[in-house]
């Protein structure tokens, strides 16, 4: 029998942010509550980091992980600390300190310019290409479909509490009802296509926006999403 040891390898996981401009613990306690109200399953046990970065304050952070986790969230750290006392609060509370790539590239030292290493060209082998899947028909009412590597297509329409996810891109031929997940590894050039809009939930590398702030105009239209500086965009497809 081989015995493996333990080990400590890098990833990629999707973690929804909460920017807050103070902590009230009343108004947060409601954004969250409304948040899992429209997409529970979505949500359920989802991480969630809090941007601090708007606040004069500290707040109590173990208030803040007490709140969120009675919410059914799962609170991982907080991000956009502007001063170490802050940080030494958080992480008294248990709670990690993450930078964004922003603010650890402006944290960086400056360093001298680095010698140019001689180059050499190495021709690598293609990557193989993994088939999209391909669902054909609606995806009913608490159905969920996972497209793991690549990218998702339904031939049909996506109703009212279903889910579809996708590494890569989600494509749907027909009216998008249930929530659409692309990206889901954080996959920031994935998209979402639909024939026609009318989602609970869209969200592309941990981006998400809800039916109640979808553009009234592109109700009930073809449309596509995608990333743009950070927040969803969507685009009539004409």
């Amino acid at each position: 029998m081989v015995e493996r040891d333990n080990e400590l390898k890098g990833t990629t996981f999707t973690i929804s942010v909460l920017h807050i401009s103070d902590g009230k613990p009343e108004r947060i306690r409601q954004l969250l509550a409304a948040k899992v109200a429209q997409a529970p399953q979505f949500f359920n046990c989802a991480p969630l980091v809090i941007n601090v970065e708007r606040l004069a304050d500290i707040p109590d952070f173990e208030q803040l992980k007490e709140l969120v986790e009675s919410e059914d969230f799962v609170l991982v750290g907080i991000t956009g600390t502007q001063n170490e006392a802050m940080k030494t609060a958080a992480k008294a509370a248990g709670l990690a300190v993450m930078a964004s790539g922003k603010s650890r590239k402006a944290e960086l030292p400056p360093e001298s310019a680095p010698i140019p290493a001689p180059v050499i060209e190495v021709k690598a082998a293609p990557a193989p290409l993994v088939p999209s899947k391909v669902h054909v028909g609606p995806v009913r009412s608490g159905q969920q479909l996972y497209a793991a590597g690549t990218s998702l297509v339904i031939l049909g329409s996506v109703s009212p509490g279903a889910e579809v996810i996708a590494d890569d891109s989600i494509h749907i031929y027909g009216t998008l009802r249930g929530r659409a997940i692309a990206g889901a590894k954080g996959n920031t050039q994935a998209r979402i296509y639909c024939q026609q809009l009318q989602a609970e939930l869209l969200s592309i590398a941990g981006t998400f926006q809800l039916s109640d702030a979808l553009p009234a105009g592109l109700i009930q239209q073809p449309v596509h999403v995608r990333l743009d500086n950070e927040q969803l965009r969507i685009d009539h497809i004409k």
